[in-house]
């Protein structure tokens, strides 16, 4: 078997070239682009940490009223957001929800679209198929080392390793409920002489709703689910004190902070539960 390993495919090598590539001749787009996801990052946590504690909670309460109309679900995210202050997590919880929120704002800006224009055009979701496949099953700690390479340290190769991994889920939730939409509704609009874009929004987009609101779902879930893995790579927030317990071997912090990722998830997720059935 010799014969075999001594003619290895260069994928290794392949790889390091393209990033030397990219770094030598991409520089300018990866500042810019970082540039922008800075602004992102700072502008929510602005938001997120100027305002008293207490007001936040009040806002994240009453936009949970809007979305569901369940005083159970407002008295959950309340206690939940209180338990957290309680736990004095207040910070790294506003840190980890900003880098959330951001990965879910670039992923939905960008999967949407995507997927609806795959679902339009079959051949060319056929030729994305792998490149979702890949996106998803590759272990998440080999993305940090582009991130790395081409952004550095900091909250900015968390959020850009973060996107990469949740990307595939609004493309395909946002492609199925396009797709799926019946013959007899988009006959209907196009004999009543409705054009394309008048079918895709008022037709096609109504319908995939709810699998857009599960698309959404799915990337704040797995977009907190990164929380810890951006922290090897500078990222601030609860996974910071995950790692911390790791390295310290300290069962007590380690449980900690890793309820309150729990708790975090669950307020997000039952906020917009509801609405994602819609």
């Amino acid at each position: 078997m010799d014969w075999l390993t001594e003619n290895k495919i260069p994928v290794g090598t392949s790889a390091r070239a393209v990033f030397d590539w990219l770094q030598d001749n991409g520089a300018w787009f990866f500042d810019g682009l970082s540039e922008i996801m800075e602004s992102l990052i700072d502008g929510i946590l602005w938001t997120l940490q100027t305002p008293p504690p207490l007001l936040v909670v009040a806002v994240f309460v009453a936009l949970t009223w809007f979305l569901q109309r369940s005083w159970k679900t407002c008295l959950l995210v309340a206690a939940g957001f209180l338990f957290i202050l309680n736990q004095d997590y207040w910070e790294e919880t506003t840190e980890s929800l900003t880098l959330v929120l951001s990965a879910s704002a670039v992923c939905m800006g960008l999967g949407v679209p995507i997927g609806i224009a795959a679902a339009h055009r079959p051949k060319l979701y056929a030729a994305m198929r792998p490149v979702l496949d890949l996106m998803q099953t590759l272990p998440t700690f080999v993305y940090l080392i582009p991130a790395i390479v081409f952004f550095g340290i900091g909250m900015v190769p968390g959020l850009i390793a973060t996107v990469i991994f949740v990307l595939p889920a609004p493309i395909r939730l946002t492609h199925l409920g396009v797709s799926t939409t019946p013959q007899p509704l988009l006959e209907a609009a196009r004999a009543f002489g409705a054009t394309s874009r008048q079918t895709l929004w008022k037709v096609e987009l109504p319908f995939a709703f709810p699998q857009i609101m599960a698309g959404l779902n799915q990337t704040i879930m797995l977009s907190l689910s990164m929380v810890v893995i951006a922290a090897l790579v500078g990222a601030d927030g609860l996974g910071v004190p995950v790692v911390r317990a790791l390295n310290q071997v300290n069962p007590a912090l380690g449980f900690e902070s890793g309820f309150i990722i729990v708790v975090v998830a669950i307020m997000l997720d039952r906020m917009l539960r509801v609405e994602a059935g819609k």
